[in-house]
C-alpha cells in the first residue's frame, strides 16, 4: 500500500472519528477559529477555491496541501467534498508524514 492510499484512508478515519470537516463554509469557519490543524484542498477544485483556500491557511498559519482529486477526497469520506480539514493535531502529524 503506497503512502498516497494510506494518506486517503486516513482522511476517512479521521471522517468516522469526527476529527475531520469538510465542505468551503465548515471548513473557513475552522480556519478563521484555528480549529483546523491542517486543510486538503482538491488539486481540481477552482482556481478561486485554490486561492482562497490558500491566502487563508496561510493568513492563520495553519499548513495546507493540494494533493489530491475531488473524486479521491470525496470517496475517502463517502461525501461529495473539495476542501477538507483535520481538527485534530495526531491525524494532521499522520497525514503529514505520509506526504
Amino acid at each position: 500500500m503506497n503512502n498516497k492510499t494510506k494518506a486517503l484512508n486516513l482522511l476517512g478515519l479521521a471522517q468516522r472519528a469526527r476529527k475531520l470537516e469538510s465542505g468551503s463554509p465548515t471548513v473557513l469557519t475552522n480556519i478563521r477559529s484555528k480549529q483546523a490543524k491542517l486543510v486538503i484542498i482538491a488539486e481540481d477544485a477552482s482556481q478561486n477555491t485554490k486561492k482562497q483556500f490558500l491566502d487563508k491557511s496561510e493568513y492563520y498559519g495553519i499548513p495546507s496541501y493540494i494533493t489530491f482529486s475531488k473524486a479521491e477526497i470525496s470517496q475517502a469520506i463517502g461525501k461529495e467534498r473539495t476542501v477538507c480539514a483535520f481538527t485534530d493535531n495526531g491525524f494532521a502529524q499522520s497525514f503529514k508524514k505520509l506526504l
